[in-house]
């Protein structure tokens, strides 16, 4: 069970208009800078939301940057470390809990910026180890504890010349506290999330951008494709065919691009992207997926899956050579036991922070499909990726005991209106890196769960559940975050991902 202050928020990377800021979410070593490094700290005021309230925390953020790039050029930061320091009163809810060490997994949204173009990207998975936490009763003065998150981070590339800075922004830590045996405490981690204590902006690093065109630029080839058709590939870079096209689909698009090319000769702009016949492009693949979803108001968080999916790719495909991007939507279905649900799952809590309570739960999906909505940017040769997927749940209750008491809550205890689950994505195809639909990997996103209804034989429960679970108001507060396998594509069925795997979730 995870305790969870307020779910750590993940904040994704964002494209600033017209390319002038590109950040990549490359998590393992690219090109190599050519210009001089620096090694860069800088020591931030956070207030951090625990259970107990807010705790000051001295965040110092290091990295070996260079002192200047070129534009597109990418940037790697090297050597990262976040140093949170947490002070001895953000520790008394783990002593309490018998806990001898601490650790935790630090994710630092960090600002790029250049001129009056900014991107945030997540430095996600820095990871330190355990460290001893000073026994009770011992001087209340003395200093708390210092924990150093290591670990690789997305790289960067600035699209525009001028100054650019490096700006350590929202943290989050997720606490993990074992006992002196070296056993996970109960409940055995503590999701909180961090803001700057204050408006000043203190850069880790600043860097100059200069333009990278003059002597080393290539010489355009005449009669060379423009720059964002579908033709300008990345010399070397393998043809990228939606997942599951057939043999011939390559040929079939070509033809399309032919003629979109004919129809923008005829200045018919509105021509410019081609959606491709989804007869053309359309096929079935299996997956599964694994994870975890916070009830913040019950200050826990529940299993959900290994849930099946059976997955309709490219039920619309767009290339917009134009705008340079190509968007796909397929389709996905929960199978389990023959009905369209995530398996079951016990979950255990402590109903308004104090009484513990088990039941078990059921997602069920409503509706058309789940659609998944996959946006890539070509012109770029890392081709970053975001994918969201959205589907429409209702949650059933059974099975509810409160304190070891049975709690006849009848057949139908559930939300009294469907909710939506929206989870998103973010990756690269060159290298593969993050979340790819084909590869799978992390997602995560928020929902709103409605109040209850039906709930109780005898008696009304569902203000009960309603207090305990549903969200307040309309606001989409409980943290979900779902692991996917590799797809297993039909046109493929002796693939390595073939039959599909269960993967490992992650908190």
């Amino acid at each position: 069970m995870t305790l969870d202050a307020r779910a750590a928020a993940r904040r994704p990377l964002h494209l600033a208009v017209g390319g002038a800021l590109v950040v990549a979410t490359a998590l393992i070593p690219s090109a190599e800078s050519v210009a001089a490094d620096q090694t860069s700290e800088v020591t931030i005021p956070y207030s951090c939301q625990f259970p107990s309230g807010e705790e000051k925390a001295d965040v110092a953020v290091k990295a070996v940057l260079p002192v200047s790039a070129r534009t597109e050029e990418t940037i790697r930061p090297g050597d990262v470390s976040v140093d949170v320091s947490l002070a001895r009163s953000a520790l008394a809810q783990f002593t309490a809990l018998e806990a001898a060490s601490l650790s935790a997994v630090a994710e630092l949204t960090v600002r790029n910026t250049v001129g009056e173009h900014t991107a945030d990207a997540s430095w996600q998975q820095l990871e330190a180890p355990a460290v001893t936490l000073p026994p009770e009763g011992e001087d209340e003065g003395e200093d708390g504890v210092v924990l150093v998150a290591t670990g690789d981070v997305p790289t960067v590339a600035f699209g525009s010349p001028g100054p650019a800075t490096i700006t350590p922004a929202a943290l989050s830590l997720t606490l993990a506290s074992f006992t002196e045996d070296g056993a996970p405490t109960t409940p055995p981690e503590l999701t909180v999330v961090c803001e700057p204590a204050d408006d000043e902006e203190r850069p880790l690093a600043r860097i100059t951008v200069r333009d990278s065109a003059g002597p080393a630029t290539p010489t355009p080839i005449p009669d060379a494709p423009v720059p964002g058709e579908d033709a300008a590939e990345p010399p070397g870079k393998p043809a990228r065919p939606a997942p599951g096209l057939d043999p011939d689909a390559h040929r079939k698009i070509d033809d399309l691009t032919e003629a979109r090319l004919e129809a923008l000769d005829d200045e018919d702009p509105g021509s410019c992207p081609i959606e491709i016949p989804p007869e053309w492009v359309m096929t079935t693949a299996e997956t599964y997926a694994a994870g975890y979803a916070n009830a913040v108001k019950l200050d826990g968080a529940a299993a959900l899956g290994p849930a099946f999916m059976k997955v309709v790719l490219n039920k619309r495909y767009i290339n917009d050579s134009c705008a340079s991007t190509v968007d796909v939507t397929s389709e996905v279905e929960f199978a389990y036991e023959g009905k369209r649900q995530l398996p079951p799952t016990k979950a255990t809590f402590l109903s308004y922070g104090f009484m513990p309570t088990t039941a078990t739960m059921v997602l069920e999906q409503v509706g058309p499909p789940a659609v998944v909505q996959t946006h890539t940017v070509t012109n770029t040769p890392t081709y970053p990726e975001e994918s969201t997927v959205t589907a429409q749940l209702s949650m059933r209750l059974y099975d509810v005991k409160v304190n070891g008491v049975p709690l006849d809550v009848g057949p139908d205890c559930r939300t009294e209106r469907p909710f939506e689950q929206v989870l998103k994505g973010y990756g690269q195809s060159y290298p593969p890196a993050g979340y790819l639909v084909a590869t799978g990997g992390n997602l995560t996103g928020y929902a709103h769960i409605p109040p209850f209804k039906g709930c109780g034989v005898g008696e009304n429960l569902d203000p009960l559940f309603t207090s305990a679970i549903s969200s307040v108001g309309k606001k989409a507060d409980n943290y979900t975050k779902m692991t996917q396998a590799p797809l297993c594509v039909a046109t493929n069925p002796d693939g390595p991902d073939c039959p599909p795997k269960v993967p490992k979730p992650e908190r």
